[in-house]
């Protein structure tokens, strides 16, 4: 598996290094090397309980011609930065008569835009896998061919255990299970390792995990079947230190919230909440400017009961390409 993407993704995992080298020596004054370094701390731990994780981070560097710490690293960018990088997104799941959806828009630095790329791994297990990640990255947005999804808010709070599972590979972790229960049971058994919102779903509803490298908190549905989110804690995580990097995070959860009252649960009303620009440009559909480079990359619609997703590359209402997730290829 990994070997593939590292062949077909060469190019892209090679500028999303060059990306990342830049922005740790920016934001967090770490040389390429010192993150390696950092990374590698995760190692004996994944070879010890998650050892197909590391094999096929193995594949993937051998693939794209580069070192072992370097892909490593990519995929524990989130734990090396201790929360320093805030990938700004708005996040919804809602179950109804009707059926059952998660969606998310992703906000990134804009320059990451062309080193997305579209992953499908076909499993032992028959699970088949559809999602959009970074390259490199094993784990990250998308659906599988039980009806699971996931998505991700980025949040800031301090801590990383190196014994726990990085917060890219409880994705992946997710999109391999079978239900949102057995997604919840593992992150809940293994711990993540850093500070996350993962927000997973099949065709029965939906359930967010806060993580922090303390605890894992579940947010169950709310009684009109929602659970919504965007960068900060909405629970109680005693003994844990939050630092809110965005101050749009509050002002765009109310506004979700409060659109969810007026629409239906079904994918073209849920699309139209991803296009709202209240608050602009630091709206749901987040627009690069002036010094913020942070912008909606991509904007995503899963319906967990016909299995499938709609990706809008970009912001949802100036979309590049619309791809259609299917796991049952």
């Amino acid at each position: 598996i990994g070997l593939q993407h590292g062949r077909q993704a060469k190019v892209e995992i090679a500028r999303s290094l060059k990306f990342y080298e830049r922005l740790f020596l920016k934001s967090c004054k770490l040389s390429w090397p010192d993150v390696c370094e950092q990374a590698d701390r995760f190692h004996s731990y994944l070879e010890s309980e998650w050892p197909h994780y590391l094999e096929e981070i193995e594949g993937v560097a051998e693939g794209a011609g580069v070192s072992l710490s370097s892909i490593l690293a990519l995929n524990v960018r989130t734990e090396i930065a201790f929360g320093m990088f805030s990938d700004g997104c708005t996040a919804l799941g809602w179950k109804s008569s009707s059926g059952s959806f998660l969606a998310q828009n992703w906000d990134w630095q804009q320059e990451q835009k062309e080193n997305l790329i579209r992953l499908r791994i076909r499993l032992g297990n028959r699970l088949k896998i559809d999602m959009i990640t970074e390259a490199g990255i094993i784990g990250k947005i998308g659906i599988n061919s039980a009806g699971v999804g996931v998505c991700l808010n980025a949040t800031r709070a301090k801590g990383v255990d190196f014994g726990k599972l990085p917060c890219h590979l409880a994705l992946r972790t997710c999109l391999e299970s079978k239900s949102r229960t057995e997604a919840a049971a593992a992150l809940q058994h293994a711990g993540v390792a850093s500070s996350c919102h993962i927000l997973v779903a099949d065709p029965d509803g939906s359930t967010g995990l806060e993580c922090s490298s303390a605890d894992v908190v579940p947010i169950p549905m709310s009684s009109d079947g929602l659970v919504v989110h965007t960068n900060h804690f909405v629970k109680a995580h005693p003994g844990v230190e939050e630092n809110i990097e965005f101050e749009d995070s509050e002002p765009r959860l109310k506004r979700i919230s409060k659109l969810t009252t007026t629409a239906k649960a079904d994918a073209q009303w849920i699309r139209k909440i991803l296009e709202d620009e209240d608050g602009f440009p630091n709206s749901i559909n987040r627009q690069q400017k002036k010094e913020s480079t942070i912008a909606t990359l991509f904007s995503i619609v899963m319906d967990l009961k016909a299995c499938s997703a709609e990706v809008r590359m970009g912001r949802p209402t100036a979309a590049t390409e619309t791809l259609e997730l299917h796991p049952h290829y």
